[in-house]
């Protein structure tokens, strides 16, 4: 059944590099349907020759019907399909910046039917060691936007937990809010490589990681960072992993769970030393991410001494929405 015409306000994509989120928002950025597919830029579906046929074929598969049963409904992308490898480059915006700036920086493409595409820029923090997102600050809009609903203005810390986890340092100053600094850390891909490809997941299983063993093993590995060996640093301590397991103190089940505790301990630890010493310890932090993973690094900011922290929902479709009202795609 094709949607009602009136309905649909918006059509915003999520498009990453190995998956794409399609949402149909009704007014005030309603969600009416979410499809999820499995083509990421890195994995689009086979549609024969021509330069931009995979993207082609995988936008029409996710929103082509909505559009024909509402043409003229404005398109908006977030992800990796703006990046060199994606769709149509949208170039980095540089950090600091207002985060007002972002909605007003889309760049463009029409796809062979001739619909209009607008594509949301990453933002690049070009320092000594450059930092760079693309995606997340589409989420950084959403969690903003919910936070000015709850009539929340201040200072803020905004989490990213994943594969790169981001921390986003957000300034509230006057009536805007302004990016000020982001950190990355690769706990989530350094944690699948150390349990692939090293001997530490010699000795792990897949387990049951609710029950009360396998938590006391994460609070294990969560306070590492905190004791005088763990000052040594991460690359020394990953390697308890394997000894606590030797010597009979961890399980199979222990040893992965404890090896999760252990990185994400050293990347909160290492988060909190640097915004002590920057002197921007926040008042909140919010975090945005899949339920289970939030609720590990939420353990971890209130081990390492986080004040208030909560969990934003629809971060991605609330960014979208905002950054289409920002452009001009939507009459109010």
């Amino acid at each position: 059944m094709n949607p009602a015409p009136h309905q649909t306000r918006l059509i915003a994509l999520d498009w990453g590099t190995s998956s794409l989120r399609a949402y149909r928002l009704g007014a005030e950025g309603q969600r009416l349907e979410l499809r999820a597919l499995p083509w990421g830029v890195m994995q689009l579906p086979d549609a024969g020759d021509g330069e931009n046929a995979g993207f082609e074929a995988a936008f029409e598969q996710a929103c082509g019907d909505w559009l024909q049963a509402a043409p003229g409904t404005p398109v908006i992308a977030a992800g990796m399909v703006g990046s060199r490898q994606g769709w149509c480059e949208a170039p980095y915006l540089e950090v600091p910046l207002a985060v007002g700036q972002i909605g007003g920086s889309l760049a463009s493409l029409r796809n062979r039917h001739g619909q209009l595409i607008h594509i949301v820029p990453g933002l690049m923090e070009n320092s000594q060691l450059p930092n760079v997102m693309r995606g997340e600050e589409t989420q950084v809009v959403g969690v903003l936007s919910l936070h000015a609903q709850q009539g929340q203005a201040a200072d803020i810390l905004i989490g990213l937990p994943g594969t790169h986890s981001k921390w986003v340092q957000i300034r509230h100053a006057e009536t805007q809010n302004e990016v000020r600094h982001f950190d990355t850390f690769m706990t989530g891909e350094v944690y699948a490589a150390l349990c692939g490809h090293t001997i530490l997941g010699r000795g792990m299983v897949a387990g049951d990681n609710d029950t009360g063993d396998a938590q006391r093993s994460f609070e294990r590995g969560l306070q590492v960072a905190q004791t005088a060996a763990g000052q040594a640093g991460v690359l020394s301590t990953i390697f308890s992993t394997r000894t606590l397991g030797l010597t009979g103190v961890l399980d199979g089940t222990g040893q992965r769970e404890y090896l999760s505790g252990l990185l994400i301990g050293h990347e909160i630890a290492a988060l909190r030393g640097m915004l002590q010493a920057q002197q921007r310890l926040p008042a909140q932090v919010m975090l945005v991410g899949e339920a289970g993973l939030c609720e590990r690094y939420a353990q971890a900011l209130r081990a390492y001494g986080f004040g208030k922290i909560e969990v934003a929902q629809q971060a991605t479709e609330r960014g979208l929405w905002q950054l289409a009202l920002s452009a001009g795609l939507l009459h109010t």
